[in-house]
């Protein structure tokens, strides 16, 4: 992906828009940053952020896309807007929240894990890396190293990270929407299997025969 200036900036405002969610959410900035781990939450999610510009994933429809599927994407956008507001929110007015500070170290650890993961398979994909369920031109079949074993480390990541976030604002709700996040998730990873299966046939059959879905063990 090029680093234009208007997708840093774009980049920039998406991100700073969730972390304000939460903030609001929070009470405000004081009583957001006044929290130690709040604060390495916002600064891991600046960095991941950045992070992102750096890889080449991309949005592009490819040489042949699976537009039935599209529809998890404004599902994953509302998903993201009440997890970024009402995990802080239940935080600060004790609804439905778990006990102990350490809960919170617990979910910045998941938070910057699961980001980091991520992360890992869209640097490894590179531009075969998209936002749409695409095949892109050139596309092969990764197969080694995060690859050897699991299907879709970048979904695993992807619910990592949102666990993470909720577990830092000790929040039920924040779970819940993390378990609701599989639905459109599960829809994504099997259009995205049936592209590569039309794509890759016997191939795909075998790399999925001896790798996990999702979830190393269970799924």
């Amino acid at each position: 992906m090029k680093i234009t200036p208007r997708l840093a900036l774009l980049s920039l405002a998406t991100t700073l828009a969730y972390l304000g969610l939460a903030v609001l959410g929070w009470g405000g900035f004081a009583a957001y940053f006044a929290q130690p781990a709040l604060v390495v939450i916002a600064l891991a999610t600046l960095v991941l952020a950045a992070l992102a510009l750096c890889t080449e994933g991309n949005l592009s429809p490819g040489e042949r896309e699976d537009k039935a599927n599209r529809w998890v994407l404004p599902v994953f956008g509302v998903l993201g807007l009440l997890a970024a507001f009402l995990p802080a929110y239940t935080d600060r007015l004790d609804i439905w929240t778990l006990d102990g500070e350490g809960m919170r170290w617990l979910g910045v650890v998941l938070f910057i894990a699961g980001g980091a993961l991520r992360l890992w398979p869209v640097f490894v994909l590179g531009n075969r890396f998209s936002g749409l369920v695409a095949i892109q031109p050139g596309h092969t079949l990764v197969t080694t190293g995060i690859y050897r074993t699991l299907r879709n480390p970048s979904y695993l990541g992807l619910l990592i990270n949102a666990l993470g976030w909720a577990l830092a604002f000790r929040s039920g709700v924040g779970v819940l929407l993390t378990v609701l996040m599989l639905i459109p998730l599960i829809a994504r990873i099997r259009a995205e299997e049936a592209l590569l299966h039309a794509q890759f046939g016997a191939e795909y059959e075998a790399y999925c025969a001896k790798t996990w879905r999702l979830i190393p063990g269970l799924y």
